[in-house]
């Protein structure tokens, strides 16, 4: 019998583990997608999100803002889950191969490490705001903005939560 918990684990790894995971996926001509974000209250959207940035490559790694770092975006109040129940819940799905917690303000270091193959970026970004988009066009990389769903968010879900109670 599998233990799934031990796969899970082996998916959310340090940077210095990223670095050597993305050089033997390059090694083997794997085509690297990158994302990030805090995904506190994970919905379909982000499902959605996930899922389709990884339609673009091989492998998807995502960044995943740390706690303090989600703290100083969101507020207070946020996260809702903490790091390791997102992660977890990251690692769980299939079409994720790794999952990097950040503490800095932005993954510019993690892309710098990884220099993908492509960027994603969900939202109204345009490709001169979104980090880490020249070091990645600069390295023969592509920048990509996919479009949210409409009708999710974290925040909205949450706003939902603390307003029916």
């Amino acid at each position: 019998m599998m233990n799934h918990q031990h796969t899970l684990n082996q998916k959310i790894v340090s940077p210095s583990q990223l670095k050597d995971l993305a050089a033997s996926w390059k090694a083997e001509g794997k085509r690297i997608v990158f994302t990030n974000g805090c995904f506190d209250l994970l919905h379909a959207g982000h499902v959605a999100y996930l899922s389709e940035a990884a339609g673009l490559g091989d492998k998807l790694i995502v960044g995943l803002n740390s706690d303090q770092s989600v703290s100083c975006i969101k507020g207070p109040k946020r996260p809702v889950n903490n790091e390791t129940t997102r992660a977890t819940l990251l690692a769980s799905m299939f079409f994720i191969d790794a999952v990097v917690l950040f503490g800095d303000d932005t993954p510019l270091e993690l892309i710098k490490t990884v220099l993908p193959d492509v960027l994603v970026k969900g939202g109204d970004y345009t490709v001169d705001t979104i980090v880490g988009a020249q070091e990645t066009i600069a390295n023969g990389g592509s920048v990509e903005v996919l479009s949210f769903l409409p009708g999710y968010s974290s925040t909205s879900i949450i706003e939902k939560i603390r307003s029916s109670s």
